[in-house]
């Protein structure tokens, strides 16, 4: 019997190192599922196509390799859309297969028919029907190499009757897939002008992101010998915030500490590494902007420095040629509002909580930092775990976190922890669940269940779409729509064949969040949590909510951070010691 270009698709697939699938399987995706079924690849069957997306793009995002979804005709690949937006924001290697209605019926607005190539050509950097057996082995080939090239998603569009047409010339599949990332070093003037901007300056502020993650050193480095504070975006904060004598917190809508101000009294910004969107918290005075993308720089405020290049290349360039600043009292006076603005909040969210009731979800979300691994992988939902885990969560240098930070959708966390478990059945995966984000993709339960996936699912349950109370609330508008009746998460849990813990008194959480992390198999944490956290520290005014101002929303968000008051302490201490070198 001759070989399908189902057959030859997967077989390719399998030479790329692609060890699973994710997707729901049907009518016109059958021909490739049943090329699957005699291969080594394994067929993951979750429960919506979304959570498939989401879930290869937290594989890639862990592994740094391909990863594949799939999804039927019509509302089948549909369903796909809202994880490859995510995945492809993030630059995960993403390649969904978007089974199609028959060949010959596209155009007559047959049973299912949508236009896959039109849908999904937002959400990824290469989209292509297959149109031929011949021309898929081409475009198959195309599309792999478009998103390990680091262009963002590929979508392959497969009508399913040319899935079942014997394979055709695969001469393209023999090529060697290139995965290499090249340095890109900075045009040699626009490194020197940033060296004069630099040595100009008295005072500078270092702004880190994502960018950042193979230049920790050089940043350090940097900040050293021009005494700069460095605060980060949400995306840059597990690379550069651990062991950061130079740290001042983070800026944004969940930001805390001296950042803001850092960022705002600097005579020069320098921006490493981000497409940090929140231009209200930008400055636009002196900045100047490093990024690899060139598309980024000054798109979000006006930038005056402009180097296109690697963070690391470029400071590498850049450090022999900069003048040692002696002057630290611009940095010195950050660290001190810093560590002055986290101990004056740190007390309200930290009062009684082994008492209070409904349970802190900062004393939750600080606890659970405690007793998690030192290499966990944390996923994050969209709101105000967003909160939780940019202001309780430490990076060491090992731990990993994935969240919808540039797409934010909600019900990203748990079909992400399911494709960071598949990663690494043995790497402690710990989800922090909105009950709203759980409560949307709630079947992705039975997934955990169905391959055993030992996925640690905490539930901040307070009833309550917290994120949207409080825009409401700094909006000035009476909050309306955003609370539901209590729903028992861990008896759905154990419904559903899964362990479950629930957690309602605070004198008892240490204790129970620690034998339920230490569970060998797949444990819902179902911890009820206060729907007013957060909502109105003490100091807040009325004045203060109205127009949504910059002031506002940091004194709104400005509470409790856990461990990184350890951090701002222990850089305050380092204060004097540097002053009498």
């Amino acid at each position: 019997m001759a070989r399908t270009y189902a057959q030859q698709l997967v077989d390719a697939l399998e030479r790329q190192g692609v060890e699973r699938i994710y997707g729901v399987v049907g009518d016109s995706l059958n021909p490739i599922v049943d090329a699957v079924r005699t291969s080594p690849i394994e067929w993951i069957h979750v429960r919506n196509e979304e959570a498939a997306a989401f879930a290869a793009g937290a594989e890639s995002l862990l592994t740094g390799r391909l990863a594949v979804c799939a999804g039927s005709c019509g509302p089948g690949n549909l369903h796909l859309i809202q994880g490859l937006y995510d995945a492809h924001r993030n630059g995960a290697h993403v390649l969904a297969l978007a089974s199609h209605i028959p060949s010959n019926q596209i155009g007559t607005s047959y049973f299912q028919e949508t236009h896959p190539e039109q849908l999904f050509a937002e959400c990824s950097g290469y989209c292509e029907m297959v149109n031929s057996a011949d021309q898929g082995a081409r475009v198959l080939h195309h599309a792999i190499q478009s998103t390990m090239a680091g262009q963002g998603v590929s979508v392959l569009v497969i009508p399913g009757d040319i899935a079942t047409q014997d394979a055709g010339d695969d001469r393209f599949l023999q090529s060697t897939v290139a995965t290499g990332r090249p340095v890109l070093h900075p045009d040699a003037r626009e490194a020197a002008a940033l060296v004069a901007a630099i040595n100009a300056a008295d005072t500078v502020t270092l702004f880190c992101g994502a960018g950042v993650r193979d230049a920790r050193e050089q940043v350090l480095a940097l900040a050293e010998k021009i005494k700069a504070p460095i605060g980060h975006a949400l995306g840059g904060k597990m690379h550069i915030q651990h062991d950061n004598p130079f740290d001042v917190g983070m800026s944004g809508l969940l930001g805390y500490g001296a950042c803001h101000d850092a960022l705002h009294d600097a005579d020069l910004l320098i921006l490493l590494g981000t497409d940090f969107p929140y231009t209200e918290f930008l400055p636009t005075g002196n900045v100047a902007q490093v990024d690899s993308d060139a598309a980024h720089i000054g798109r979000r405020t006006t930038v005056h420095h402009p180097v296109v290049g690697d963070v690391g290349a470029t400071l590498d360039t850049i450090l022999p040629h900069l003048e040692e600043k002696t002057d630290r009292s611009f940095l010195d006076g950050m660290l001190r509002k810093h560590a002055r603005t986290l101990e004056k909040v740190v007390e309200v969210y930290t009062r009684d909580v082994g008492k209070h009731t409904p349970i802190h979800p900062e004393y939750l979300a600080a606890v659970l930092d405690e007793l998690a691994a030192d290499d966990a992988v944390f996923t994050v939902d969209t709101g105000m775990c967003n909160v939780w885990a940019a202001r309780y969560l430490t990076p060491n240098g090992r731990r990993a976190q994935i969240g919808s930070l540039r797409h934010g959708t909600m019900a990203n966390a748990l079909p992400h922890a399911i494709g960071a478990q598949f990663a690494d059945r043995n790497r402690q995966v710990i989800s922090l669940n909105g009950d709203g984000g759980l409560a949307m993709l709630l079947g992705e339960l039975l997934t955990v269940e169905l391959h055993d996936l030992p996925v640690k699912m905490v539930v901040f349950n307070n009833s309550s779409l917290g994120m949207v109370k409080l825009e409401m609330l700094v909006e000035g508008m009476p909050q309306h729509g955003t609370d539901h009746g209590q729903v028992d998460f861990a008896a759905i849990a154990a419904a559903a064949g899964i362990h479950s813990v629930l957690i309602d008194d605070p004198a008892t959480l240490r204790e129970q969040l620690a034998a339920a992390l230490a569970h060998p198999g797949p444990v819902l944490i179902d911890v009820r949590t206060d729907p007013d956290a957060l909502s109105l520290p003490p100091e807040i005014t009325w004045e203060m909510l109205i127009g949504f101002s910059r002031a506002a929303t940091r004194t709104v968000l400005g509470g409790g951070v856990g461990e990184m008051v350890h951090l701002a302490r222990t850089n305050l201490r380092n204060i004097g010691a540097a002053g009498a070198v």
